[in-house]
């Protein structure tokens, strides 16, 4: 199946062809992977009988799909170009993903707000995106409608549930992350503030 056509499913479709190029040229075998919790993306350097291996989660926005790839893909590029002999996001790993974000700048790829978030986020990229909240926030906008809510977008005292089931009530913010209770075991957990939660209606 032609790589562009199924890749314009999940990335922007000006963007496709280049990551389709990138699959050929570093001959990588990509994924498209099921939700993970843990993590957006994986990177894995050639051993026994395999190519480069990256996979992204299926259900991200073509944006954070985007973000992802090219994040992988700067790993891919810095293990070719030092086979494993450097931190995974030191400063090579910054400067090709800054280098390979470069095409999709100049194919005006990215909305304007979100095109000055990366922009800033490139100065010194971290190691997840989720890490950098103004990154994360700005990705998040354009994620599909999904019935949930960040908790830092909740009241304080609102009753929120996890896909799991379980059932919390938000408390105080402290430092960065909000303590939230857990109703049925009276626990104290912290959530992040862009932790997808559901809120629970009171009627």
């Amino acid at each position: 199946m032609d790589k562009v056509a199924v890749l314009s499913k999940y990335l922007p479709a000006e963007a496709a062809p280049v990551i389709a190029k990138w699959i050929d040229y570093f001959k990588c075998e990509f994924k498209i992977s099921r939700n993970r919790n843990t993590k957006f993306g994986d990177f894995r350097p050639p051993q026994k009988g395999h190519h480069h291996r990256i996979s992204v989660n299926y259900d991200l926005n073509p944006y954070a799909f985007l973000v992802t790839s090219v994040h992988e893909f700067a790993h891919l590029l810095t293990w070719d170009q030092h086979k494993g002999r450097v931190k995974p996001h030191g400063q090579e790993w910054k400067n090709n993903f800054k280098r390979m974000m470069g095409p999709f700048f100049e194919k005006g790829v990215f909305p304007a707000d979100l095109h000055h978030v990366i922009l800033r986020y490139l100065e010194n990229p971290a190691a997840s995106s989720c890490s950098d909240m103004d990154l994360f926030r700005a990705l998040k906008k354009y994620d599909k409608a999904s019935g949930a809510a960040t908790v830092e977008s909740l009241p304080l005292n609102t009753l929120f549930m996890l896909k799991d089931g379980r059932t919390f009530r938000k408390e105080n913010l402290r430092r960065k992350r909000y303590t939230c209770l857990e109703v049925d075991t009276g626990r104290i957990y912290l959530f992040s503030p862009l932790a997808e939660v559901f809120p629970v209606s009171s009627h």
